[in-house]
């Protein structure tokens, strides 16, 4: 299985090398759980500095409100009712995993708590995986495991993915991921270092596979301003304005 390795300067830099290496490199093979072909390989890419702009890229299925509901899934929790014994609840969700693992452990104050007990420490890991659910489950967690290290002065982090879509859900996963590294780095007064995605496998569906043609033209013949958002100001306050309709939203699918 082909290791991929890719850097950026930025977010949408880091995934659009990354989505080049699986055009270039991926291996097309069956997925039998979908009926259909992909184009697969290992991925780890490497954000220098994941928060500094351009922070946004284009080349995703939705936009801004899309976007931002993500954001407010992992964050905050928002769909977290979904999780139910009814017929149509949800096994789990990120936010859940992250906050209340197990019913009785709040992972994200446990690595608050610890880096701030021991600024060096390498125990200030978040599993998602539970291995009492997923096993069993026919859609397990994607994401894995999480860990933030402080070295130099900055707060890194490093995510675990055992599956990950590359064209329809890395890049809302790893920017949501980056505001769960900033909402931690702004609690213990750092700056945001370094982010690392490691996707074992990292991959495309056949039904996507025109989609993926037409990033990586987009990638490779257009300037980056027409590839890209930036965060700050626009996308930001665009993103910030849908916050009262998405809440409207799940306020009327909580009813």
């Amino acid at each position: 299985m082909y290791e991929a390795f890719v850097t950026g300067k930025n977010l949408p830099e880091a995934y659009h090398n990354a989505l080049i290496e699986l055009d270039k490199h991926g291996e097309v093979t069956t997925c039998n759980a979908y009926n259909q072909l992909q184009k697969e390989l290992s991925m780890t890419f490497v954000v220098e500095n994941p928060i500094s702009e351009p922070m946004v890229s284009r080349l995703i299925i939705g936009g801004f409100y899309e976007l931002q509901q993500y954001v407010m899934e992992v964050l905050d929790g928002i769909l977290d009712f979904k999780i139910g014994a009814s017929e149509n609840a949800w096994e789990y969700t990120y936010h859940d995993r992250i906050a209340n693992y197990g019913g009785q452990l709040n992972q994200l104050q446990f690595v608050i708590d610890e880096l701030k007990r021991s600024p060096d420490s390498r125990r200030a890991v978040i599993d998602i995986r539970d291995n009492k659910v997923d096993p069993f489950n026919s859609h397990p967690a994607c994401l894995q495991h999480v860990q933030f290290l402080i070295r130099g002065g900055k707060l890194h982090m490093k995510v675990l993915m055992r599956s990950n879509d590359g064209v329809e859900a890395t890049f809302m996963n790893a920017f949501a991921f980056v505001m769960l590294q900033k909402k931690v780095a702004d609690a213990l007064d750092l700056p945001v270092g370094s982010y690392v995605h490691r996707a074992n496998s990292f991959h495309c569906y056949e039904k996507d596979f025109p989609l993926l043609d037409q990033f990586i033209t987009g990638i490779k013949t257009k300037p980056i301003d027409e590839i890209t958002y930036e965060y700050d100001g626009f996308f930001q306050d665009l993103m910030e304005e849908a916050i009262p309709n998405i809440e409207k939203v799940v306020n009327n699918l909580k009813e």
